[in-house]
């Protein structure tokens, strides 16, 4: 019996505290740094990387243009085209149409015959 109620209490205090790292989590992912980021900031600047580039930070501002199934989308800025992968949980209830300048937020994602971005967060732009 003493084993049960050991195990009862030890679940409940593990279960409290990641309830409580969980809260922090989702409390942080409302805010942060706003203000300039080191990072590449146009397509051209992307496809020219070299093959060492693979997860170099991206920001860059332009359109979702299509949507290529799943999760990938085609962007468009004023020097180029490239795929990004947007998972559905960062869009945040934001609804974009191809006339909507966005920022997006990530890293390149370079194979060996394809590079995309892989965007952590996406913002319409003010």
């Amino acid at each position: 019996m003493k084993t049960y109620f050991c195990a009862a209490i030890l679940a409940l205090s593990s279960s409290l505290s990641f309830g409580a790292f969980a809260h922090n989590i989702n409390a942080s992912s409302t805010g942060g740094f706003s203000g300039p980021v080191n990072a590449i900031d146009t397509v051209k600047a992307v496809l020219d990387t070299g093959m060492f580039s693979d997860d170099q930070p991206v920001s860059l501002s332009g359109f979702i243009t299509q949507s290529r199934g799943g999760e990938i989308y085609t962007f468009k800025d004023s020097t180029g085209v490239i795929d990004v992968e947007i998972d559905h949980d960062k869009w945040l209830g934001q609804q974009v149409t191809n006339k909507t300048k966005v920022i997006i937020q990530g890293q390149i994602d370079k194979e060996f015959n394809h590079t995309m971005i892989d965007v952590d967060n996406i913002r319409i732009a003010q």
